[in-house]
């Protein structure tokens, strides 16, 4: 199977070398891996460019979905993954991806949770056991969740719920692809498809109020179908 890494990216030169440095190691299985140059003023485009092997692309029209969206578009592979530029990808996991969709022809989509590299001792374990009690269990009483910078799904099945909700601006679009895309097939959250990534969001809201806000968009999405924050911040 052909896998096709996506990663979005605005105005991400901070983080997107560190990324692709660990996409580049760990991720020599890809087919391909494209940067979606979204509507940056920074320097993001040119860094990534300066990477053999990645080809970059510009969208100019800002947003988070639109990126995953033309990422679709451009990509090539059977199986489309897709990470945050902020991410660090850990040894092992594109394999899994592979096997995963290889052993189960009726698997839609497979997401793991977050592991923050930045991160003190003590909140990491609030974290831990945010993924492992309060969040596998609404996936296994919902069943299905995604997490939007470690995910991956086949590319006929984003194709025939015709990919994602542009509409969309940030809060809730992980939810709302898993939903849809579990109409198609199986969307299988597991802890063995960890993604380390920065925790400057979680720091900038801070844990109980970001908590709170990803919880209220993911029963919004369940129920109405919809989330309930349109508001974002960027947060580089």
């Amino acid at each position: 199977m052909k896998i096709s890494l996506i990663i979005p990216a605005h105005n991400e030169e901070k983080y997107i070398s560190d990324c692709l440095k660990s996409v580049l190691e760990n991720g020599k299985e890809l087919s391909e891996v494209i940067v979606i140059n979204n509507a940056s003023t920074d320097k993001t485009a040119e860094i990534a460019g300066s990477f053999g092997g990645v080809k970059v692309i510009t969208e100019l029209s800002k947003g988070l979905t639109k990126a995953r969206q033309r990422g679709l578009k451009e990509s090539t592979g059977d199986i489309l993954a897709f990470v945050d530029a902020d991410t660090k990808m850990p040894k092992g996991w594109v394999e899994k991806i592979n096997k995963a969709f290889e052993a189960n022809p009726r698997l839609a989509c497979l997401s793991g949770p977050y592991v923050y590299y930045d991160l003190s001792v003590s909140d990491r374990l609030l974290v831990w056991l945010y993924w492992h009690l309060f969040a596998y269990g609404a996936y296994l009483l919902v069943g299905y969740m995604a997490v939007g910078g470690n995910f991956a799904a086949r590319r006929d099945a984003l194709e025939k719920i015709g990919g994602f909700d542009e509409n969309i601006s940030f809060y809730g679009e992980d939810t709302n692809i898993a939903r849809r895309l579990n109409k198609t097939g199986k969307v299988k959250f597991t802890h063995g498809l960890y993604m380390y990534t920065s925790a400057r969001r979680l720091k900038d809201e801070g844990l109980i109020n970001m908590t709170f806000k990803y919880t209220l968009n993911f029963l919004s999405e369940v129920f109405r179908g919809k989330p309930l924050t349109k508001e974002y911040k960027d947060i580089r």
